[in-house]
């Protein structure tokens, strides 16, 4: 209950604030449910229609299809509906592979230059699923990248930069 309470507290003001009330849709992954919860009843409080739309990694879609597997990104769909969850905070589920979150991490760092995880690349596909939308083209979309990039240098998501670097003669 304490990271719901915390994103309630002090990430719902914190992207109301920031975006001046003027949200139109909140994308969020799902790990322990804190996030989503938290934020979205605060938004959905100060704007009920706002959409709320949860990000789920495709290999283990608990949320949308109860299937139940493995997958490459850390800290979201843990293959069950945790406690903190409040599923009637959720309008849309957008599922994201872990392929997708992988390249959209290594897309952000390399066009944004910020060095992000996999949940991170999960939530910015996603984002930009809803947001390639023709009913969205007009509408604030806002997501939150959850983790950074420096605990995976040594896993998949960046081996083809190892790679090049391990090939490098000075």
């Amino acid at each position: 209950m304490v990271s719901y309470r915390i994103s309630h507290c002090i990430s719902g003001p914190e992207i109301w604030q920031d975006t001046a009330g003027k949200l139109d849709i909140f994308v969020s992954g799902s790990g322990t449910g804190g996030t989503i919860t938290g934020v979205g009843r605060y938004l959905k409080m100060k704007n009920p229609s706002i959409k709320v739309i949860c990000v789920e990694a495709l290999e283990s879609s608990v949320l949308s299809s109860g299937r139940i597997g493995c997958h490459k990104i850390q800290g979201l769909s843990p293959g069950f509906v945790p406690d903190n969850l409040d599923r009637s905070v959720i309008d849309e589920i957008v599922t994201v592979s872990s392929e997708e979150a992988m390249l959209y991490a290594r897309r952000i760092a390399r066009e944004e230059g910020l060095l992000v995880g996999i949940s991170s690349g999960a939530a910015f596909a996603a984002a930009l699923k809803v947001g390639k939308r023709p009913e969205n083209a007009s509408k604030l979309i806002t997501t939150i990248l959850p983790s950074a990039g420096e605990r995976y240098l040594s896993t998949e998501l960046f081996s083809s930069i190892r790679e090049e670097c391990s090939n490098m003669s000075f």
